[in-house]
């Protein structure tokens, strides 16, 4: 990372960014506030605890869902060692958005792998198949409206990058990825297959224009700015409010004018506008009898209507995005780093080791703990309850409040914390059991 007037996030780096609040200024990232999950069913821990910090465009979802219409996930798997609790985060979300009504596409990334890992792809299948996959059905996805593949085997998704990518030149790929001369071609095509692979879920084989929803940590949101300004590249129409505050539709390619102007004020006609204003030599038709809350629902009219004309009506694609779960030696959580990480195949016996050395938020001396309070949110013990291991909120502030008013000791947080997840580990051992029988019922 960066350090400095700039920062720059890089999907395939080791950094752990910390603070959330610049990374929102510096890349244009919403808050994720309580007005958007409030009203979500049964909101998941990590949505209402203030994990997932910040979102693209998640109002869509927000709608999809209140409105009960078709909504889309899309998240990866980067099979390249052993699956831990940061990987585990991920899929605990798409479980839960599964749960309320989302259709669930799984790319197992074994090209990305390939091209910045350097696994072969018949180790990536290995780990993908062993590890992975079982994991996540031992985890509760269900395999009703789930999809998982490889991207080097899904056709469709390679085509569509190679498609994808007549709309992006050199310079924005260079000032996104940081690519230099010395980049080889693979590494750089295979954010093209990223692309490919969230925004092939909105073509007609794979349910049709809708709400995608891509949920990630900070460090993926260069993918996710490219895959939303590849769909927006890819429209035939644009609905947006001018500078001088009016709202229009506007034509964006040089072919058939004529008859997609046509075809946009039958369009806001059937949509209620009648006070229309159409100026030819603009490609526009303007909307007089509409506000800025009705553009989200004439963008995806507009949208689902584009393949018709020939287009792809791509909806650009929403994210959220989770924060880091700290690794028990205070740095990032890395499969590489054993010590740092908790891996869902641990022993009992073994998480509890790490967790019983793991860095903690507590002072130096028990009676200066007593005295002033230990610090939780510097605490990677406390990490673990609020991410994982811990569902009532109510019993998650008392302990956060124990600790602070130093009446709990470090020492038996530990040790709650190595109960709960032998517990959590020995019932994913057993599910994991069943889990390799199912896999091809999951598998596109």
């Amino acid at each position: 990372m960066i350090i400095g007037i700039n920062m720059k996030i890089d999907p395939w780096s080791s950094t752990t960014y910390q603070d959330y609040t610049r990374l929102r200024d510096e890349f244009g990232i919403e808050e994720f506030s309580e007005e958007l999950w409030k009203d979500l069913p049964n909101p998941h821990k990590l949505l209402r605890r203030g994990v997932v910090f910040g979102h693209r465009g998640f109002q869509l979802i927000k709608n999809s869902v209140e409105k009960k219409k078709p909504w889309a996930i899309l998240t990866g798997l980067m099979p390249s060692g052993k699956m831990h609790l940061g990987h585990k985060m991920v899929i605990d979300e798409v479980i839960y958005y599964q749960s309320i009504g989302a259709d669930i596409f799984i790319a197992v990334a074994d090209i990305e792998a390939f091209a910045t890992r350097g696994y072969t792809l018949e180790e990536t299948k290995h780990f993908a198949l062993t590890e992975y996959i079982p994991n996540y059905i031992a985890m509760g996805l269900k395999p009703e409206k789930c999809h998982i593949y490889f991207q080097s085997k899904h056709q469709e998704v390679k085509d569509l990058a190679y498609i994808l990518g007549k709309k992006i030149n050199w310079s924005q790929m260079t000032a996104t990825y940081g690519f230099n001369g010395s980049s080889n071609m693979t590494h750089i095509f295979s954010p093209l297959v990223q692309a490919g692979d969230i925004l092939h879920v909105q073509l007609e084989k794979f349910g049709g224009v809708r709400p995608t929803l891509v949920p990630v940590g900070v460090d993926q949101d260069p993918h996710i700015r490219l895959s939303r300004d590849i769909a927006q590249a890819h429209r035939l129409y644009n609905v947006t409010v001018t500078k001088d505050d009016k709202i229009g539709v506007f034509v964006k390619v040089d072919e058939n004018v004529e008859k997609l102007l046509d075809g946009a004020e039958k369009t806001l006609y059937s949509l209620g506008f009648k006070k229309l204003k159409r100026i030819t030599e603009y490609k526009a038709v303007y909307i007089k009898d509409a506000t800025e809350e009705d553009i989200p629902l004439i963008d995806e009219t507009f949208a689902k209507n584009e393949p018709k004309q020939g287009g792809y009506g791509f909806i650009q694609p929403s994210a959220t995005f989770h924060r880091f779960i700290t690794g028990l030696t205070g740095e990032k959580m890395s499969s590489s780093k054993p010590e740092s990480a908790i891996f869902l195949s641990d022993m009992p016996k073994d998480a509890s080791k790490k967790i019983m050395n793991a860095k903690t938020g507590g002072a130096v001396t028990l009676e200066e703990q007593k005295k002033n309070g230990g610090k939780p949110n510097e605490c990677v013990v406390y990490e673990l309850f609020l991410y994982h291991l811990i569902e009532d909120d109510k019993e998650l502030q008392e302990i956060y409040q124990s600790c602070v008013n130093g009446k709990r000791m470090c020492g038996h947080c530990k040790k709650h914390a190595a109960e709960l997840m032998g517990k959590m580990l020995m019932g994913l051992q057993e599910k994991r059991k069943n889990a390799k029988n199912k896999i091809e019922q999951y598998l596109s």
